[in-house]
């Protein structure tokens, strides 16, 4: 599809979480940095993982008001109110001393009114995309994403040192804009909404999230992700932390390639490759059967990460790491458009919510991976990983392909 052949909802959608993300990549990876250099370490720990919490919950509820609700509105609110928190986290960084105590409730809230827009947002793109042509809709969204991220995470490590302040003005006055271009642009054009069925507000989200959590295809698919995804957050964990410790140091010229700068490159590796191949990948995979092409790509990827898990070689490292990213841009524009052709029309919303499970459980996994590699040789940790990708694998190819054609066909017979 060309891009004047996408809808308007989905010009605006990949426009404007284009921004967004940029934002949250350029300040949020040094949040913690910040709360600990004012507060200590110990409070930076504890407050970030209440935030996360927080946020994790939050992000039901915004799912089911997101399906209750019309979305336009939902997404214009909670975008002006983070809006609002950002800009109140600029002030706070004015005087000479910074007033924690606001730029922390000021975060809290921003974590808040986030969490709830992110799941009406998500589910635009459901909305306003049909089966035929979601594939080539998450394949130029999974490039927009890593393409603002680089650029978030680049302007984040150039300014935030030295230029804080004038890196918060300028965050705060492209969030501000977020609202209005949702307001002028963005079409609701959404007729079903959920209805309530329960008098009890509390009752009617935990049943409306029964629903989800019965539906055992999407559950299969949901667990699928969470450990495919586990591999990859490991880069920047476990990975991470074996690297700095025991990747023994490559020499160009003067400069010296240690453990640290090694994940770096990897990271910049992942990144350039999703910049430059996405699109070529996709016109090749679309030739293909979706299930072969789902298979072919979480193989390569199982067999990137597997390796580059223990393995101390720099081109090794390289080399895998390449092989990992080109089965990631095969496999997950399906996988992202099969789990949405699952979703309900009048519950996309709640769906989408419940489907971030797989990003909050594979962060825990990747996370207790630093734990288990202090027992476990890295040879082992490979293993580990394979068995976690083979799990996933399984489960996801299962939940997308199998149970859902079992169930679609009980309905049709029904």
């Amino acid at each position: 599809m060309a891009w004047k052949d996408y809808p308007q909802n989905i010009k605006v959608r990949l426009i404007t979480s284009f921004f967004s993300r940029a934002i949250f990549s350029s300040v949020m990876p040094f949040m913690a940095l910040f709360f600990a250099q004012h507060k200590g370490a110990v409070w930076a720990g504890i407050f970030l993982a209440i935030t996360v919490i927080i946020g994790f919950f939050i992000n039901f509820i915004g799912g089911y008001i997101s399906d209750r609700f019309p979305r336009k509105k939902i997404i214009i609110l909670s975008s002006a109110a983070s809006a609002l928190m950002f800009a109140l986290m600029t002030v706070s960084l004015l005087p000479d001393q910074k007033w924690i105590v606001l730029f922390a409730i000021s975060y809290v809230v921003f974590t808040i009114t986030s969490s709830l827009g992110r799941p009406a947002i998500h589910a635009v793109i459901i909305d306003s995309t049909t089966p035929e042509n979601r594939k080539s809709v998450y394949a130029l969204e999974y490039w927009f994403t890593n393409l603002s991220m680089a650029i978030g995470a680049a302007l984040g490590g150039l300014l935030y040192v030295n230029h804080q302040i004038e890196l918060f003005i300028a965050l705060t006055i492209v969030s501000i804009s977020l609202p209005i271009a949702y307001g002028i642009w963005l079409q609701d054009t959404r007729v079903k909404l959920l209805e309530k069925k329960h008098e009890n507000l509390f009752v009617d989200l935990i049943q409306n999230y029964k629903v989800a959590f019965q539906d055992k295809p999407f559950v299969m698919a949901v667990a699928g992700s969470m450990f495919i995804f586990a591999a990859e957050f490991s880069l920047n964990s476990y990975i991470g932390v074996r690297l700095a410790e025991e990747f023994k140091s490559v020499f160009v010229g003067n400069f010296e390639i240690a453990g640290v700068r090694m994940l770096s490159f990897l990271n910049i590796e992942n990144m350039l490759m999703v910049v430059a191949l996405t699109f070529f990948i996709t016109k090749i995979t679309d030739k293909f059967s979706k299930r072969k092409m789902l298979l072919l790509g979480l193989l390569l990827y199982s067999a990137g990460y597997t390796i580059v898990t223990s393995a101390n070689i720099w081109y090794v490292l390289v080399l895998f790491n390449a092989l990992a990213t080109i089965g990631e841009l095969i496999y997950s524009p399906i996988m992202n458009a099969e789990k949405a052709n699952m979703m309900p029309e009048d519950k996309r919303g709640s769906y989408s919510a419940f489907s971030n499970l797989s990003f909050s459980g594979a962060d825990l996994i990747a996370r207790g991976a630093i734990i288990l590699g202090a027992f476990l040789v890295p040879t082992m940790m490979s293993v580990f990983v394979g068995i976690i990708l083979m799990a996933g694998t399984f489960l996801l190819y299962s939940g997308l392909f199998v149970a859902n054609k079992i169930r679609v066909q009980k309905n049709i017979s029904a």
